[in-house]
């Protein structure tokens, strides 16, 4: 019986995050890949895929209060003075509003500023607008979690 009520509750978690991903219109699947991207991106320094997605007046906000416009945050990343070991998604929502999407979610991030390890659990808000038909971050911000 054990073994049967497990099942059924592996089953029904399959079957919530399956409805809830197949219930993003395919505006919100896309700029939900484009952000999962993005953090494979940065942990990968793909330096172009990520020039290609930041908008020119992108504002990249840390936990910490560090703000960075788009060419400082692929400068950081490019000088090493930011890296990226490890970004963990742990939840992710998107909102669409009229050419906008807001990504909230949380994760686990790790890496080094300046040579200083670092390994926090996040929670963060991505701004994404659309022109010319394409997804570019405009504005990110992180908080800590408790």
């Amino acid at each position: 019986m054990r073994n049967f009520v497990s099942v059924y509750i592996v089953y029904a978690l399959i079957v919530f995050n399956l409805s809830h991903t197949f219930a993003q219109s395919k505006e919100e699947q896309t700029v939900f890949n484009l952000s999962k991207k993005k953090f494979n991106w940065q942990v990968n320094k793909q330096l172009d895929s990520l020039d290609a997605i930041l908008d020119e007046r992108a504002l990249y906000i840390h936990s910490n209060g560090w703000a960075e416009t788009k060419q400082e945050a692929l400068d950081n990343l490019q000088s090493g003075k930011l890296v990226y070991k490890n970004i963990e998604i742990k939840e992710a929502n998107v909102r669409l509003y009229s050419g906008t999407a807001i990504v909230t979610g949380k994760g686990s991030f790790s890496g080094t500023v300046n040579g200083t390890d670092f390994d926090i659990e996040l929670s963060y808000t991505e701004v994404y607008v659309q022109k010319k038909n394409k997804w570019l971050l405009v504005s990110r911000h992180a908080n800590r979690m408790p």
